[in-house]
């Protein structure tokens, strides 16, 4: 006989992957394409991109933080990476991306570690900042004519028959699990979220973690926008698009915490994998766009709400 303690601390852990379940199964009695293993191999590709934005704001959710600006910073990123490889190849695309990337979270994590200012105010006007210089890099426009070198790397390209995205988004959810359990880095950021005057106590510059955690949540923000542009083959200036609300949706679904300290990787992967059902099982069964975005807004409501019921516990 199971013991009863055991199998409640497995429910946390069974909830979401059975709630995945659920919700394909409810997809495919109206739409049987739902679970096709082609639709599921789909699913798990599309769901490549949004697991590397989630693990973007994973890491700035630990320290009880959240970037604003990911999504309008990926879509500054985009623009810049595909005018430098147009002009100059794949390689300047990537070096341009990851710098101003690296440089959009440097500048937020000092707003907010030395400037003390609310991760709220300071990432939403990096937001603004960011859509502004995309429209202007663009001039409102696509930017067209992505060197294959770079679509093929991050898009097209395959592995032992894994599709770049698929292996890119591995990657970095292996690293960054290292990173998060076998440094002092990582465990600083745990200790900032829980507590940041206990951990400043302890030893751990809290300052120095916070720039860390923003600069790393943009560069995997850039990364995914390469990713992106080399989806579409052109720089996007509206690229962003519902990437913030959906990355600290599938962060939270995931049991990352809004109010720091607590989360892991296998989760937020986990909720990026959701949110990309959601939104696919949806349009097999032609849900229309405009309710699909209600049902987003009614999942990351119910998300903090699951997340404040998993802190009052």
């Amino acid at each position: 006989m199971s013991d009863p303690i055991s199998l409640r601390g497995m429910i946390p852990h069974l909830a979401l992957p059975l709630a995945l379940a659920v919700m394909l199964t409810g997809f495919s009695a109206v739409e049987p394409r739902s679970l096709s293993a082609g639709n599921l191999l789909n699913v798990l590709e599309q769901s490549s991109y949004l697991i590397v934005f989630t693990l973007a704001q994973t890491v700035v959710l630990l320290t009880r933080g959240f970037d604003l600006s990911v999504g309008m910073a990926a879509s500054a990123v985009s623009v810049a990476a595909a005018l430098a490889a147009v002009s100059a190849g794949p390689a300047a695309g990537l070096a341009v991306a990851l710098l101003l990337a690296g440089a959009v979270g440097l500048l937020n994590g000092t707003v907010v570690a030395l400037l003390r200012v609310n991760p709220f105010v300071a990432t939403l006007g990096m937001l603004n900042i960011c859509l502004g210089l995309a429209s202007t890099l663009s001039g409102g426009r696509p930017v067209t004519g992505v060197p294959e070198g770079l679509t093929t790397l991050f898009y097209s390209g395959t592995v032992l028959g894994i599709p770049a995205p698929v292996l890119i988004a591995a990657l970095c959810s292996l690293g960054l699990a290292l990173l998060l359990h076998r440094t002092v880095f990582g465990r600083s950021l745990y200790l900032t979220g829980g507590n940041p005057r206990a951990a400043e106590v302890a030893g751990v510059r809290v300052r120095a973690t916070l720039i860390g955690a923003y600069t790393l949540c943009a560069l995997l923000a850039g990364l995914g926008a390469v990713m992106l542009t080399a989806r579409t083959g052109s720089g996007e200036p509206s690229l962003g698009g519902s990437l913030t609300l959906e990355s600290i949706a599938a962060a939270v679904i995931g049991g990352v915490s809004l109010r720091g300290g607590s989360g892991g990787v296998t989760g937020a992967v986990l909720g990026a994998v959701f949110v990309t059902a959601l939104s696919n099982g949806m349009n097999l069964t032609r849900v229309d766009g405009n309710v699909q975005m209600i049902v987003l807004g009614v999942v990351v409501v119910a998300a903090v709400a699951l997340d404040r019921f998993r802190d009052s516990r």
